[in-house]
């Protein structure tokens, strides 16, 4: 196996998360991984979703350190264990973002966007009433103004997660069709030296490529950008190390003979 680092992995500590972080980690050390990082959700002001808890995605970033120590110690010889922490963004948390950031020393920040203008884009209604591509583009637009308005992260996580839900997932979507977009994007991450991750999570779900797909990555590469990490966005065992030898091809193919891990937020780069 090429990629031998899981950079995007969620436990019990996540609010979609029930799995003991024990149990993830055993699955990593099966599968060959030498490191991999948690990055236990934390959306700040996530809307308010019927007979869930109000608090179901604020991250007891507490408890979670004393788990990963615990781990780390347990786990010592077999695998390194980094601590991370997936940021929902949104443009009006970006100070309180800043803050939680420098204030508790994580390994790896992985900004993504689950909220799109205080909807969700899991559910149906986001797409609602409006062709695919009008969701996809205010979905990407507000990835834009997110990146404008926060840069304490390291990469952007899953950038196309939108088409995992879409009515038609991915079987439509072309980077060329959002090319003016995208390139916005891509061009701002490169500029203020950001990385991008290859998330194999939608290749689960059944998407024809991952988050984000291979002409995204090929893009990025294109214009200068050199930081990639891959990640299962694992919340269940089985899913720890999806299609990393996949994912190893596609960065090949798009011009990456590196992948990044970080540790105390610098990367580090290991051949393919």
């Amino acid at each position: 196996m090429a990629v031998r680092a899981d950079f995007h992995m969620h436990s019990c500590h996540s609010g979609d998360g029930n799995i003991p972080m024990e149990e993830m980690i055993r699955q990593a050390v099966s599968a060959g991984m030498e490191w991999i990082c948690f990055t236990e959700h934390q959306d700040f002001d996530y809307p308010a979703i019927p007979d869930m808890p109000e608090d179901l995605f604020l991250l007891d970033t507490g408890a979670y350190v004393r788990d990963l120590l615990r781990c780390r110690e347990q786990f010592a010889e077999k695998i390194r264990i980094g601590f991370g922490v997936e940021l929902g963004l949104q443009p009006h948390l970006a100070a309180k973002h800043k803050q939680y950031v420098r204030t508790s020393q994580f390994d790896f920040v992985i900004a993504s966007s689950h909220i799109c203008h205080r909807r969700d884009p899991y559910y149906p209604s986001f797409y609602a009433g409006r062709s695919e591509e009008e969701a996809y583009r205010e979905y990407f637009h507000s990835v834009l103004e997110n990146i404008r308005s926060f840069e304490e992260f390291d990469v952007y996580g899953h950038l196309d997660y939108v088409v995992r839900y879409g009515p038609s997932k991915d079987r439509e979507y072309t980077y060329e069709a959002y090319r003016d977009i995208l390139d916005q994007i891509l061009l701002s991450l490169v500029q203020a030296g950001k990385g991008l991750e290859l998330n194999t999570g939608g290749l689960k779900q059944g998407l024809r490529e991952p988050n984000p797909c291979r002409a995204i990555l090929r893009r990025y590469r294109a214009l200068g950008g050199e930081i990639i990490t891959v990640g299962s966005d694992a919340h269940t065992p089985d899913a720890v190390g999806y299609e990393f030898d996949k994912a190893a091809e596609i960065l090949r193919d798009c011009g990456f003979s590196y992948y990044a891990t970080f540790e105390e937020r610098t990367p580090k780069y290991h051949k393919l």
